[in-house]
């Protein structure tokens, strides 16, 4: 990352994201006939990569790569951190100090399995997080909704009108009085409640309540209605179900669908994408996807080989030498 500092790229990339070792203590290897393995391989395996700093040691070397990312992200640039329950704790408090607590945005919960029924004293263990940072106030955020299922619009809108429309209803005001303005003005002869103020203008209200959108109760309070064919969609919230993949290319190869999501919402169709551990280039390959200009590092000479065979199967360029791979030590 030093090089990417040296020729230009300092304060030039919006998004990274990063799965670096989780600090297990293991050694992750791929057997001869491509099969991912960590415990349980063969003598014929070849190890990818090894996960073996602990403690301080392996927040300090995290701390490094993070620090040289910061100065790399733009000024609307946004880091996501993944990494386990057991850690993650410790690389917050670092990643605070690096980026300062006002720059967290998220604490993602990321279901990456089915649940498990080991013997041991403790919960089972379906979930690692990702740690969401941005490096100013306003960072390019295009808010990632999904669509409701039946289920999600029959528990949000149970009620329906004359003519079959699924609807429920909200509050027309809000907290907060106000002395002078629109929205402490009577409507229909009722004033707010006291404490609060109207969502919007009188003005507005009449307008809503005209075109049937307000409605009455029997003691006389009026709350806007919403009809579920208008919100279809939802916000995504900040638990995640995004399994790893069953027959991986790579250890530790993480959700394409998961990268996908975070690429669309935290960068442009003209960003640079950053992802420093690149693994099987899963980040890579979500940029691609959606027309964002990337860099992939890794020190690991299986990552490059499995990333380079994964780009060029997506037949999105006409030859290799439209990009190139930067084999670093991530010093």
């Amino acid at each position: 990352m030093h090089w990417l500092i040296a020729n230009g790229y300092k304060g030039k990339i919006d998004l990274v994201y990063i799965d670096p070792p989780f600090a297990t203590g293991g050694v992750f290897a791929v057997d001869a006939d491509g099969r991912v393995a960590t415990i349980s391989k063969s003598a014929d395996s070849e190890v990818a990569y090894e996960d073996t700093l602990k403690g301080k040691d392996f927040i300090d070397f995290l701390r490094a790569r993070v620090a040289l990312i910061y100065e790399l992200l733009s000024d609307n640039g946004s880091l996501y951190l993944h990494i386990d329950y057991k850690i993650g704790h410790y690389v917050k408090v670092m990643l605070d100090e690096v980026f300062g607590a006002e720059s967290f945005r998220n604490d993602i919960t990321r279901i990456k399995c089915n649940p498990k029924n080991f013997a041991r004293v403790g919960y089972g263990n379906i979930k690692d997080m990702i740690l969401f940072y941005s490096k100013s106030a306003s960072p390019i955020w295009n808010a990632p909704k999904e669509k409701c299922n039946e289920s999600d619009i029959a528990k949000l809108y149970n009620k329906i009108d004359a003519n079959g429309r699924r609807y429920t209803t909200v509050p027309i005001h809000a907290p907060g009085e106000t002395q002078n303005g629109e929205t402490n003005k009577p409507f229909r002869g009722i004033l707010p409640p006291k404490g609060r103020h109207w969502r919007c203008s009188v003005e507005e209200l009449e307008r809503l309540d005209a075109e049937g959108l307000i409605e009455w109760s029997s003691k006389g309070n009026p709350r806007k209605i919403n009809y579920a064919d208008d919100h279809l969609d939802k916000k995504i919230q900040d638990i995640w179900e995004y399994k790893d993949p069953i027959r991986p290319l790579y250890p530790t190869e993480k959700n394409l669908k998961m990268l996908e999501l975070i690429v669309k919402a935290s960068s442009s169709p003209d960003s640079i994408v950053m992802d420093c551990f690149c693994g099987s280039g899963t980040t890579l390959v979500a940029s691609m996807l959606h027309s964002r200009r990337w860099i992939g590092i890794d020190k690991s000479e299986i990552a490059i080989e499995t990333t380079k065979k994964r780009i060029a199967a997506l037949s999105l360029f006409e030859n290799e030498k439209e990009y190139e791979f930067l084999t670093l030590t991530n010093k």
